[in-house]
């Protein structure tokens, strides 16, 4: 290098052809005025030292030595050397300086810092760069948080929570998305901020509006709330997750209600619609592979829209008036059935009792003539006269006649209590007719 080891300000430098230069000593003065500027490109033909000579003239395409030199390379390089010197601790090496140079000089010595050479300066700026570079690789992953690390844009792996360590940019970078926050999505209206529904939220037609199963229309606002299942399919298989499960919660919301009554949707199947629209979405995400997992969809306000809402109102109140008029036939039904029941066994149970009290007593009487026919076999006189005497005391007994023998009394007319026999359904028995009268005889 030609202009290496050069003075370190300018003509007064430690120049090798000097060697008062080399010692620190004051050249003395000649008179002469400032010396001429360095050529760095040599002695000229013919010259000795570095002045230059009245016959030669500089190189071709070289600028001439005369006039005032101008800045160049050599002494941007001299100015930063020295500055770098002083930097790591060596002497500027000007003149006062004091303090001896380290390491070769003269022409064609290496470039040298406090006795480092160039290549040592290098390659100490090249380390502390590297490990500069290499340190950047350092990263930590929150406790909600997971790190899916690309290489040259492709992920690699995922990466836990805690300090981690990836290759420097641009080999590889990580992302860190939130896998464990809850994410909300509101259809059908939009709140204030506070998360619940209240009067005041504004409330989106063309999302809430939607058709039952038995062709009615009715005003649905639900939330919807979800998590990543999946890093790396969450960053790399859907563009826009949120608007993406908004979509399809809302196809799924109206294909559910779309099976469903609006009187069913209203009162009782609400929780049904929830479960059922929560499985039809994360069933559809599951398809896309969009590495989300739905939580919960949470229904919020299900009525009718507010055009017909007096017009359904009239309906219900019919509905309710006709189930109180059911329920008011149903229990009119409940007391008269069991009491025709009730009725209906009581007339079997004495038709039992009839039809047995009648057969026992035709059993009884059948009994009683084969009796009576088996003593009239034995007798038949004295059975003839018993039964004689039976029949007509059966006969005679309730009668109001009196019988009297013509042959009892001989003319005499008895005395008999006409007035106490003659007595209807009297509580004493009539008197017995006195012995010898002609009653007492026929007896």
């Amino acid at each position: 290098m030609p202009w290496s080891n050069q003075g370190s300000n300018g003509g007064n430098g430690g120049s090798g052809d000097d060697p008062d230069k080399s010692t620190g000593k004051d050249k003395p003065d000649t008179g002469a005025g400032t010396p001429p500027p360095h050529n760095p490109w040599g002695p000229s033909p013919g010259g000795t030292g570095n002045g230059p000579s009245a016959s030669s003239s500089p190189p071709k395409g070289k600028p001439s030595g005369s006039g005032p030199r101008q800045p160049g390379l050599e002494d941007a390089v001299r100015q930063g050397g020295e500055r770098l010197r002083v930097l790591l601790g060596g002497n500027g090496g000007g003149p006062g300086a004091g303090g001896p140079r380290r390491g070769p000089s003269g022409p064609g010595a290496p470039f040298g810092l406090n006795g480092w050479t160039t290549g040592r300066v290098i390659g100490v700026g090249v380390a502390a760069v590297a490990a500069l570079w290499l340190a950047t690789g350092l990263y930590r992953v929150a406790a909600n948080e997971q790190g899916v690390v690309m290489r040259f844009g492709r992920p690699v792996r995922v990466e836990q929570p805690g300090l981690r360590y990836h290759l420097p940019a641009p080999i590889e970078h990580v992302l860190l998305p939130q896998v464990t926050n809850v994410n909300r999505i509101e259809i059908g209206y939009r709140s204030q901020g506070d998360g619940r529904r209240s009067v005041s939220d504004r409330d989106v037609a063309d999302e809430s509006t939607m058709l039952t199963g038995d062709e009615n229309i009715v005003d649905i606002d639900f939330t919807v709330f979800w998590v990543i299942k999946d890093p790396g399919k969450f960053l790399f298989n859907i563009r826009e997750p949120a608007e993406t499960v908004k979509k399809v919660a809302e196809s799924a919301m109206r294909e559910v209600i779309g099976r469903t009554d609006i009187q069913q949707a209203l009162t009782d199947a609400r929780q049904r619609v929830e479960s059922d629209s929560r499985q039809l979405l994360q069933t559809i995400l599951d398809q896309y592979q969009a590495g989300i997992e739905i939580t919960q969809v949470q229904l919020q306000r299900v009525e009718p829209p507010p055009a017909v809402v007096e017009a359904f109102n009239d309906v219900q109140r019919a509905r309710q008036d006709r189930e109180r008029l059911r329920n008011e036939a149903e229990t009119y039904r409940n007391d008269i059935i069991p009491r025709a029941r009730g009725d209906a066994e009581r007339l079997n149970q004495e038709a039992q009792a009839y039809r047995d009290q009648v057969v026992d007593l035709a059993q009884g009487d059948a009994k009683r003539f084969q009796q009576v026919l088996d003593a009239y076999s034995q007798a038949p006189d004295a059975a003839s006269r018993r039964l004689y005497i039976e029949t007509m005391e059966q006969v005679l007994k309730g009668t109001r006649k009196v019988l009297l023998d013509d042959k009892a009394g001989g003319g005499a007319v008895p005395y008999l209590p006409l007035n106490d026999m003659l007595k209807p359904h009297s509580a004493t028995p009539p008197a017995a007719p006195p012995q010898g009268s002609p009653a007492a005889a026929g007896q």
